[in-house]
């Protein structure tokens, strides 16, 4: 088998048995912490062969596949793994993460009862899994497959506390708002198989190269599958969803909301890019629908006071960074900045997770000067907003420039310019963050139970007397928190330092302008959070109609719940009224016309010889008529 073939499997399948094994082992699940080193065990191991893939990977792809539907003119589809760079890049993304949020979450959900906490590493497994499924497949359809389970895995891990109802809601939520997007890119996988006659993604991507695919409704299949992508990753108007999934752990956050699921969108369309060349018009909407989703997010992301949240419309904001560079048509540049994002935001939300277990709230208004007595955090959080606002020799600063010279350089002025200002807001609301929680003091008095965090179940108490004690957590979880901060830095060091060459024209003037953006967000908020120069309510009255708006996040819930109340239960209630009266009707109708017939012929079986007997003689007399009228 060829070189990277093997550990990419290993790294696979690894995840998979301590799945099967936590799952088949009653025991073994209702322990808890044997369960969690059994999977933390599993995903190191995971990780080793990432790294042996990367170490052995050839210039070209590398693909391993075995039959799997068997069809009269061979089979119809495989199963198997197709390694090449983006593949593995994204293998070693996933397993360092997962195995950092694994460790992470020993620590995190100690109290948790045995039988839970082996629930959750044996759902954590599995959606490693899959989510490396995704990645390494082959085939259009066992992409679908491993993305399906992915969905499945996020729904159980966000509704991971299920007796709370806003867990349980949110969870409903995420999994029907990315089911929507997936039915488009099922639509969208069997219309290109129509078209090529194959799921195959090197036979795709040959025949889209010598301009063999059928140009006559590809826009329509590019679309659809964009739809599946759409969902996933969180794009306007299917974005809603991810905000609310917060209610899950926040390790859950880290992993899945961060690093890797909400990535598989955009990995998609990266995977798909020479196929998305062909219809250029989807392209362009990708792009302008991406920046504006950045936008938009952006400004949600600075009236939210609850800290997860803040990351949650952080990420939305990024990911739609990265489909503006796939719309422009550098979808490089959205896949680097897929990985360096990865990095620092699981390092902000295990960061954010850190000082939710120290003070026992998610609300920034309920922490304040945290600085000093959680100096490890501090340091860690701020490597990971600095990288998140784009500033020099941090990961963000290379890959988002990158992002930007791409849509200018495509004439994308417009998208250009919203990217630009989310560039400012960013900067903005993470350092609001920042000075509210670490550096400023403690805004409010908040009432019981007021900011509580449901993140923890351990946390009870005033919020303020936790605060008084908050100190840097144990090194299962500040430990995965400096590694990540490593990584982060290093990649931003070497990127500012040897930056690669870039595809597109870069004008000398937009690295100015994108760092002064983010610097205007960094002043803006020390001035108004830190220094007091600028007052906080004066700045919401200037935008007093925007923070109406986005307080009530711009109507989308409302008008999905209207839809939900007025269209589909309408429609449901239409059905069943078909159903029952026109459907079960003529049902009935029949079913009596049927007893009431049987019911007459019953009557004349009455049981004795000499009325059949005269039947008998009866019928042969007919008969005799018959054949002589008919000679």
């Amino acid at each position: 088998m060829p070189g990277p073939v093997t550990p990419a499997l290993i790294a696979l399948l690894l995840p998979a048995a301590a799945f099967l094994v936590i799952g088949l082992v009653p025991p073994l699940r209702r322990s808890g912490r044997p369960a969690a080193w059994l999977s933390i065990a599993c995903m190191a191991g995971a990780l080793a062969a990432a790294m042996t893939a990367w170490r052995t990977m050839p210039d070209g792809p590398v693909r391993a596949v075995w039959p799997w539907l068997p069809g009269a003119r061979g089979p119809l589809a495989s199963i198997g793994v197709l390694v090449d760079v983006p593949s593995v890049a994204m293998l070693l993304l996933i397993t360092l993460v997962a195995l950092l949020v694994q460790v992470y979450s020993t620590c995190y959900l100690s109290n948790e009862r045995g039988p839970a906490l082996g629930r959750y590493y044996a759902v954590q497994s599995l959606f490693a899994f899959s989510m490396m499924g995704v990645v390494l497949a082959p085939t259009l359809l066992q992409l679908f497959v491993c993305w399906e389970l992915v969905g499945v895995c996020s729904f159980l891990l966000i509704g991971f506390w299920y007796e709370k109802p806003e867990a349980a809601r949110a969870a409903l939520k995420a999994f029907w708002m990315t089911k929507a997007g997936d039915v488009g890119l099922l639509i969208g996988i069997v219309l290109l198989h129509r078209a090529t006659g194959t799921f195959d993604l090197l036979e795709l991507r040959q025949l889209a190269t010598t301009n063999q695919v059928p140009l006559a409704g590809l826009s329509v299949i590019t679309f659809c599958i964009y739809l599946g992508a759409m969902g996933k990753s969180a794009q306007f108007p299917l974005h809603v969803w991810l905000p609310d999934a917060m209610e899950g752990p926040t390790p859950v956050s880290a992993l899945i909301h961060a690093a890797t699921m909400v990535t598989a969108g955009v990995f998609l369309l990266a995977r798909l890019s020479w196929l998305f060349a062909l219809t250029p018009a989807v392209l362009t909407f990708v792009a302008w629908n991406g920046a504006f989703t950045a936008l938009l997010a952006a400004v949600l992301a600075c009236v939210q006071t609850d800290i997860k949240r803040v990351l949650a419309y952080s990420t939305v904001s990024q990911l739609g960074y990265m489909m503006a560079a796939i719309g422009a048509g550098f979808p490089e540049a959205g896949f680097f900045h897929l990985l360096t994002h990865g990095i620092f935001k699981a390092l902000l939300f295990l960061g954010a997770g850190a000082v939710i277990h120290a003070v026992g709230s998610n609300d920034v208004r309920d922490m304040g000067r945290l600085a000093r007595r959680m100096p490890q955090t501090t340091t860690v959080f701020l490597v990971g907003t600095l990288s998140l606002a784009g500033i020099p020799l941090f990961a963000g600063y290379y890959s988002k420039e990158q992002i930007l010279g791409a849509v200018w350089s495509h004439g994308l002025t417009a998208p250009f310019a919203m990217l630009l200002a989310s560039a400012f807001l960013t900067a903005f609301y993470m350092f609001r963050i920042i000075f509210l929680a670490f550096f400023g003091s403690p805004a409010t008095a908040l009432p019981a139970d007021a900011g509580r965090s449901h993140d923890v179940s351990h946390t009870a108490g005033d919020p303020r007397h936790d605060r008084a004690h908050a100190h840097d957590a144990p090194f299962l979880m500040t430990g995965p928190l400096w590694v990540l901060a490593a990584i982060a830095m290093a990649i931003g060091v070497w990127l500012t330092i040897a930056a690669p060459h870039a595809e597109h024209e870069v004008p000398g003037w937009l690295a100015p302008s994108a760092i002064a953006a983010a610097v205007g967000g960094i002043l803006l908020a020390w001035l108004t959070y830190q220094r007091g120069m600028v007052r906080a309510d004066r700045l919401a009255g200037l935008f007093a109609p925007i923070r109406y708006a986005a307080l009530r996040k711009f109507w989308l819930d409302d008008v999905y719940l209207a839809i939900y109340n007025r269209v589909l239960l309408a429609f449901a209630a239409v059905v069943g009224w078909v159903d029952r009266y026109i459907v079960d009707g003529v049902l009935n109708v029949v079913s009596a016309w049927t007893l009431e017939g049987g019911d007459g012929l019953r009557r004349m079986q009455t049981g004795k010889v000499q009325d059949y007997v005269f039947a008998l003689g009866f019928g042969l007399l007919a008969l005799m008529v018959w054949i002589g009228v008919g000679w």
